[in-house]
């Protein structure tokens, strides 16, 4: 009996062994599927918690582009991804001059003309031009024209370099679009981060430049936390 005892209390410790090592890779299994499968901010705790932010929209002016095939195809953007920043390259020239050379491409034959457009352009007094709608594609980030809103900001000479009121703007522009479509920090790109354009080029050529502005970006969203808890 007691042989017999003992060799239960065996068999039940191998079972138990067995359960507890089964117990824990079904966990593993799981969590690697809930990492791989889950949606963003579903793992972990989000980033930026939006219920309690709520950015007031900036001041813009809607100045849409005739629809035409080289800078307002129409096409429809399904969902929002990211906010790509851009500079015009065109030192010294504002919103309204870049918005009508946008505009001027529709003149262009369909298959010579220069596709060129952006959601948005910032002037240099930090005025802010609506150009196509947020519900449709521009032609601003080459492969991620179709999930992303591009901004074109204007600026004053060749080093690339905004001047302090397109800045402001450009903060509380991308702050606001990440409040609205729940996007992430890594979702605020560059164009140099989709094809190494330089573009925009002072935030290129100064990379701290450009990690300075993504923390401003976070500081306002946690103003606009605090304010409106």
């Amino acid at each position: 009996m007691k042989k017999l005892a003992k060799k239960n209390k065996y068999l039940l410790a191998v079972v138990l062994a067995a359960l507890g090592v089964t117990i824990l890779f079904v966990c593993l299994v799981v969590g690697i599927f809930r990492g791989l499968f889950s949606k963003k901010g579903d793992v972990g705790k989000p980033e930026i918690d939006y219920s309690v932010i709520q950015v007031a929209k900036p001041e813009m002016q809607e100045m849409y582009l005739t629809k035409n095939i080289n800078s307002r195809p129409g096409t429809p953007l399904e969902k929002v991804r990211g906010v790509v920043v851009h500079y015009t390259a065109n030192p010294g020239t504002d919103a309204q001059a870049n918005r009508n050379y946008f505009e001027s491409r529709k003149e262009e034959p369909d298959d010579k003309g220069n596709k060129v457009s952006s959601h948005f352009i910032i002037g240099l007094d930090g005025r802010i031009l609506c150009c196509v709608p947020e519900n449709e594609i521009a032609y601003a980030s080459n492969v991620r024209n179709a999930d992303t809103l591009s901004i074109e900001c204007c600026h004053p000479d060749k080093s690339g370099q905004f001047s302090q009121a397109t800045y402001y703007s450009l903060i509380h522009l991308v702050a606001y679009l990440c409040d609205k479509y729940e996007l992430e920090s890594s979702d605020i790109i560059r164009h140099y981060d989709v094809t190494g354009k330089k573009c925009p080029k002072h935030m290129v050529d100064h990379p701290e430049a450009w990690t300075g502005f993504k923390k401003e970006i976070l500081a306002y969203l946690k103003k606009s936390k605090i304010e409106n808890k």
